[in-house]
């Protein structure tokens, strides 16, 4: 795989914002860009729907992923911009970082890109997430 910098993937993220109002909903104000450890990038938004049926960016990426037929994540990112257009980089959040997880074993080395200069592997992010030993 071509190391990919977190520059570059969170510019290929932005490219991918797209906020859109749908009522009193956003669709698209949140992106992510992954990159598999073939070299392959997925790009994927959030979609914001009440009822909790909606889905977060990370989501949308890591299914664009998967329908590709990969399963490991070697780098992620997530962006968001506020209202006066500043570009900022988003941790998962608590569901995603589970579903990382899930996907493929290895993914707790994915890289989860924290800013321009700042990541840390996935395993960092979800404390206690070794299955537990037995009580006896």
């Amino acid at each position: 795989m071509t190391a990919t910098t977190n520059d570059d993937l969170i510019a290929a993220a932005a490219a991918v914002l797209n906020p859109h109002p749908v009522g009193d909903r956003l669709f698209g104000d949140v992106a992510t860009t992954l990159v598999t450890e073939a070299g392959s990038f997925h790009s994927g938004v959030c979609i914001d729907t009440g009822s909790g049926t909606g889905f977060c960016a990370e989501h949308a990426a890591i299914a664009a992923m998967v329908t590709a037929r990969e399963y490991r994540i070697a780098k992620i990112v997530a962006v968001w911009r506020n209202e006066n257009g500043a570009l900022h980089v988003l941790p998962p959040c608590g569901r995603c970082r589970e579903f990382i997880r899930q996907i493929d074993p290895a993914n707790l080395h994915t890289e989860v890109v924290l800013g321009r200069n700042t990541s840390a592997k996935l395993a960092e992010l979800l404390p206690a997430h070794e299955w537990p030993s037995p009580l006896d």
